[in-house]
């Protein structure tokens, strides 16, 4: 009888052909998907030219998503664009979005059903860990691990201990998955989940959506994680069902497997929160940061782009303006999410209150182009990172909060609640 194992554990033991695997050991997996983006494939191809190899291991099987700096805000950028682009053309990758029909990479895969419950990917983006939220081993690598995925169709890992986080009970108004996520990570700390499978349960999880599901896998990363995860639920199945391309399989945690830890959170207890600088774990109640004028609020990224964050954003900005000294910028994550909000009257919502509104790019959230901050100026941001010089001068600032929080910014001028606005 195999030991009992936690979902993790079973995923990774499935992919490496073993019975059963422990924390701590060293196994080679099978990949389902190697993802790269326009920072880090570049990198990951020059390595791979190394292998001396001519094709790569499976082209429908390899993702690359231009998404950082596009559309292309330099010749370097460009430069790094095209080498994506010749590559695909040269081994056919299957799995390409280019501008137009591209998305910020974290939102794009699980919308257009790239991965699905079950599966093992790596992708040369720490944001990777979004996947987990379908009930995937979904963790970022670098980009030579990337290239040897590419090559080879595996992956080697030491095999991560789980933490379990079980939430329990109703939400107070607007508090989201983005306030669940920081409030975890305050808790814990930036290394308190290092190299360590974080696991979300708990009926609070059962009641969220999809797009909250991502955010809170997304920012595992964030406590160190080396991945998050959520198990298969209808809500799950439901997105998956006539969208994941192929067959997925569901994995879920033995009652008596172990775990490094386990928390209890009472949902009640999480407040509208807000990371101040220059760490994601440096985390006050929204409420208490009143005094925190701000000269730019951005909504968006692979944390908090997709459609309930838009229309989050919008309910709070419907008749209102941003204050006159702040500048509102809004990018939705994807094509097709860009495409619903427009439809839905969201960019109406948006143009009135005097918001800039970008086509899918992650953009200002590291620094890249739409939203540089100059010295000494403060941004509130719905991104995953808030590091010094994150998004522009070394002397900027980054307050990470949920749509609701920075929309209601947006309007008063300070951080605020969306209660604050009357």
């Amino acid at each position: 009888m195999p030991r009992p194992m936690t979902i993790t554990e079973k995923i990774l033991a499935a992919h490496s052909g073993l019975d059963e695997v422990t924390p701590g050991q060293l196994i080679e997996c099978d990949l389902d998907i190697v993802l790269s983006n326009d920072v880090t494939a570049p990198i990951a191809i020059k390595e791979f030219r190394k292998t001396g190899l001519d094709k790569v291991w499976d082209p429908t099987k390899i993702a690359l998503v231009p998404d950082h700096y596009t559309p292309n805000k330099d010749i370097k950028s460009a430069e790094q664009a095209k080498m994506m682009r010749d590559f695909v053309r040269e081994q056919e990758i299957t799995h390409y979005y280019e501008i137009g029909c591209m998305g910020v990479e974290h939102a794009l895969l699980p919308e257009q059903g790239v991965v699905g419950a079950g599966d093992v990917i790596i992708g040369a983006d720490s944001h990777t860990c979004t996947y987990g939220a379908l009930g995937a081993f979904a963790t970022g690598v670098g980009s030579t691990d990337a290239a040897a995925g590419m090559a080879t169709g595996q992956a080697w890992f030491k095999v991560p201990a789980s933490l379990k986080f079980n939430i329990t009970g109703e939400l107070s108004e607007w508090v989201s998955g983005k306030d669940v996520i920081l409030h975890i990570i305050g808790m814990i700390g930036v290394d308190g989940a290092l190299y360590q499978s974080m696991e979300f349960t708990g009926d609070t999880i059962e009641r969220m959506g999809m797009d909250d599901r991502m955010t809170i896998c997304n920012m595992a990363i964030e406590a160190g994680g080396k991945s998050g995860i959520i198990a298969v639920d209808d809500t799950t199945r439901a997105y998956m069902t006539d969208r994941v391309e192929r067959e997925w399989t569901e994995y879920f945690s033995d009652p008596d497997s172990e775990y490094a830890q386990v928390y209890e959170i009472d949902a009640a207890a999480i407040k509208p929160t807000v990371a101040f600088p220059h760490l994601p774990s440096n985390t006050r109640n929204a409420e208490d940061a009143r005094d925190i004028w701000v000269d730019q609020v951005v909504i968006g990224s692979c944390t908090n782009g997709r459609i309930e964050d838009m229309r989050i954003a919008a309910s709070i900005l419907k008749g209102r303006k941003a204050h006159e000294n702040v500048r509102l910028i809004i990018i939705p994550a994807t094509q097709e999410i860009y495409r619903q909000a427009m439809h839905e009257g969201l960019f109406d919502i948006f143009l009135d209150a005097n918001a800039a509104v970008s086509t899918p790019t992650c953009g200002p959230c590291l620094g890249g182009h739409m939203g540089i901050l100059a010295a000494g100026e403060r941004a509130v941001a719905t991104t995953n990172r808030n590091f010094v010089g994150r998004m522009g001068d070394p002397t900027s600032e980054v307050y990470l909060s949920s749509p609701a929080v920075a929309a209601a910014t947006a309007i008063a001028g300070h951080i605020a609640l969306p209660g604050d606005l009357g």
